[in-house]
Parts: structure tokens; sequence; C-alpha cells
């Protein structure tokens, strides 16, 4: 009888160990920090969303979840290094729909982008071009006044090229028939520091990066490229009530992909995690304070969301002549 007991107890010992950690296979995941390889610099949205991730997911995970800025060329160097790590879920990046249905078009890429398969979308930027709060362009009609006067004076900022950004500013000013000069920057701080600066007139900048400064009357939207205004911008007016609707079209999703050979329960375990992280309370709360629009969605919605905007995109790069033939 005793012997019949202590093998109960031995069971279950064994039974509450096994299930204190998630598996795979003869493999516990996660057993050491996960790494989410961003874009951009610090102090951008996505940045910012990385570390808010990095605060919560280890909640669900059991281990450290850190952010690794790698930006440049619009995300390609950051998904290379994702793309030639061993895809065991240890190296995740975080990219928009964007990365792959136009930035990587116009590029001469080492790798097939399309090795990065998605797990989980966490907002919906809120995007717009701002100016400097004391800027003499009031309205966007200031601003497309000056341009028509001044063809290829008006300087504009942009996060790369082949970006969401990129595209919302070469669609209106087609559309406005002006001739501008864009500069691409490597992230929003950037952008912030050449319009406070005076060294642009306008540039595309998410709501995120820009909340303090819009606040305290240092930068000043002149139109934002939701469908809709945007609720915590209301007096500011959105790209179809002002003319273009086509800049309306384009929306951008923030998520976290990985190597698509990362074994199956291991991308069942990060989407459970990170569905979690985003339920939580304190999650919610911070994201709130973001200024973007929240917005989950899985690995099905985020596939279908990049074929999407991939079948507006590429005929509007070809357009521009910025499509790389041969891809």
């Amino acid at each position: 009888m005793r012997r019949a007991s202590m093998i109960v107890v031995l069971f279950i010992v064994v039974f509450s160990l096994s299930t204190s950690v998630q598996s795979y296979g003869k493999e516990a995941y996660p057993t050491k920090p996960i790494e989410i390889v961003v874009p951009y610099p610090p102090g951008t949205t996505m940045d910012l969303l990385a570390r808010m991730i990095g605060n919560t997911a280890p909640k669900y995970l059991g281990q450290p979840v850190v952010p690794l800025n790698k930006p440049g060329a619009g995300g390609s160097p950051a998904a290379a290094e994702v793309i030639a790590a061993k895809p065991d879920g240890y190296k995740i990046m975080m990219t928009t729909n964007f990365f792959f249905a136009s930035t990587t078009k116009t590029q001469k890429l080492p790798f097939n982008p399309y090795i990065l398969v998605p797990i989980a979308s966490f907002l919906e930027y809120r995007n717009g071009m701002l100016v400097k709060g004391d800027s003499p362009y009031k309205t966007l009609n200031d601003l497309l006044d000056f341009a028509k006067k001044n063809p290829g004076k008006l300087r504009w900022g942009h996060s790369g090229r082949g970006t969401s950004q990129h595209m919302y500013g070469l669609l209106l000013f087609r559309k406005a028939k002006v001739e501008t000069i864009d500069i691409p920057y490597k992230g929003s701080p950037d952008m912030i520091s050449a319009v406070l600066g005076g060294h642009i007139e306008a540039a595309f900048v998410t709501y995120g990066a820009t909340t303090d400064h819009v606040k305290s009357g240092a930068l000043r939207y002149l139109i934002t490229v939701g469908e809709k205004r945007y609720s915590n911008s209301p007096t500011v007016p959105c790209a179809p009530e002002l003319g273009f609707p086509d800049v309306a079209k384009l929306p951008t999703y923030v998520g976290l992909y990985v190597h698509k050979e990362t074994p199956e329960p291991i991308k069942k375990i990060l989407l459970d995690a990170m569905t979690k992280t985003y339920q939580d309370a304190e999650f919610q709360k911070r994201l709130e304070t973001l200024g973007e629009e929240p917005r989950f969605a899985g690995p099905d919605s985020m596939r279908e969301t990049i074929k999407t905007s991939e079948a507006i995109a590429e005929p509007m790069l070809k357009e521009f002549g910025l499509y790389v033939e041969g891809k």
C-alpha cells in the first residue's frame, strides 16, 4: 500500500513539472531569452511597441523578451538577421505588412522575404503629415500652394523607399501635381528632429512617436491617412475629405514574424503568449497611451492583409518607377 502511495505521489510530481514548462517534442520552449529584432531606431513607434511587449510577454513565456534595434533599408537588414538565424523561435522580427507588400519590391534582396511568416499583429499605425508647430503652413492647401509656386523646393521626410509613408507622400503630391524633394530617414526621431530644425518642411510620421510634441504644440499635423478622422486628433482632416482617397487605401499593420521553418508547436506557443500579452490589462493601458490604433490579428488575417496590400502597392510602385524587376 505504501509503495502504491509513493508511486502516485511521484506521478503527481512528474506531471506537475511537465506542465510547468511549455514544450514541443522532446525540447522545452522557451528556455532562454527571445529577441525581437526591430528595423527602426529607439524611440520609434515600433521600438516602443517592442518594449511594451518585452515588459508583458515574459509573464506568459517565462523568459525575457528583448528588443534588438537594427535600423536601415526599410527593414531588410533586420529581416536578413532573422532569416539567417536558427529557426528555433528565439529571434523574431517586428515589421509591417508593407515590408512585404512594397518595401522589398523596391530592392534587390539576397534573401526571400517570404521566409518570414506572421505570428500576431498588434496595431494599425495612425499616420499623417506634420509640420513644425509655428510653421506658416496652417493647412495642407497652404503647403501645396508653396510647392506649386516653388517647384522642387518643398522637402518632406519618410521612413524609407517603398515604405507606406513614402507611398503616402508620392500619392498625395502626384494628385496635387506638385514637384517635391523626398528625403528618407532611418526612423521617426530623425524626421522629427529634421522638421523641428527646419531642415525639411514636412514629414509623414506615426502618431505614437509624436504624441508629446503634438501636445506641446511643437509639431502640428495637416492631414491624416485614415478613411476617417482619428479619435485622438478629431480636428485634423483625413485624406478622403481633402480629396486624396487613394492615400487611405494603404493601412499599415505592425506585428511579429518568424522564420517559416520554426516548428509549428513553437509558433503556437508564441501566438498563444502574444494573444495573452495583447489581452493583458496593463498592456492595454500602455497600448492606449501609444497613440496608435489597437488591432490584434492572427497569422491568417495577417497573410490576407499582405496580399491585399500587394495588390494595391505593386501597380503603384511600377507607375512611380520604383519596382525592381527580376525579383
